[in-house]
């Protein structure tokens, strides 16, 4: 392993893409998350750091986000779900954006032309902080994509998703609204619906 860790920047991104396409198609052929499939509750410990630039050069520190429920999705162009799943994403920021819910399209090695090319022909308009080296991906021990991390108003990770998802289906967007509805003004998120 400490061989590939010493080769130049384009063989390791080469290598990590291979290594995240067959990962990809291995999660959807044996298992992957299917289509409005429920949040998995998180006990993987603590919420890593995450701190990246988009392809515009803005920072993206995922500490700023204290206070709302953001969504942190590890995405990349050449993977079919990860597309798929996009526009529900948005749909989905679009509709609780002004109750405090945020996503993070994390884009795994790929060039800043891509991603606008992407966004472009798409037509979404999310945040891309860019994971250029693989770094944040292997803090989130992501080794599937896509790989989505829900995150409460306080910091923590409290769901995580491996594989596609409608992120407005009727198993998925209500936990995103109790998080939101929780802390509100003191509510619970019982007292709140």
């Amino acid at each position: 392993m400490k061989r590939l860790r010493h080769a130049s920047a384009p063989a390791d991104r080469s290598a990590a893409r291979f290594a995240f396409v067959l990962l990809a198609l291995c999660g959807l052929t044996f298992g992957g998350a299917a289509h409005g499939e429920p949040l998995k509750p998180w006990t993987g410990g603590a919420t890593p750091a995450l701190v990246l630039k988009d392809p515009a050069g803005k920072t993206y520190d995922l500490t700023a986000y204290r206070g709302k429920v953001v969504l942190v999705n590890f995405w990349a162009t050449w993977c079919p779900p990860c597309r798929e799943e996009m526009p529900s994403m948005q749909a989905l920021h679009q509709e609780l954006g002004a109750r405090g819910f945020e996503v993070l399209a994390v884009n795994l090695s790929e060039s800043e032309e891509k991603i606008a090319a992407f966004s472009d022909s798409e037509l979404i308009d999310l945040p891309f902080p860019m994971d250029r080296d693989g770094a944040a991906a292997r803090r989130w021990k992501v080794n599937m994509l896509p790989a989505s991390f829900v995150i409460d108003r306080s910091g923590r990770i409290r769901y995580h998703l491996l594989g596609e998802a409608n992120w407005t289906a009727a198993d998925v967007k209500p936990t995103i609204e109790r998080l939101l509805g929780a802390g509100t003004n003191g509510q619970s998120a019982s007292a709140a619906h």
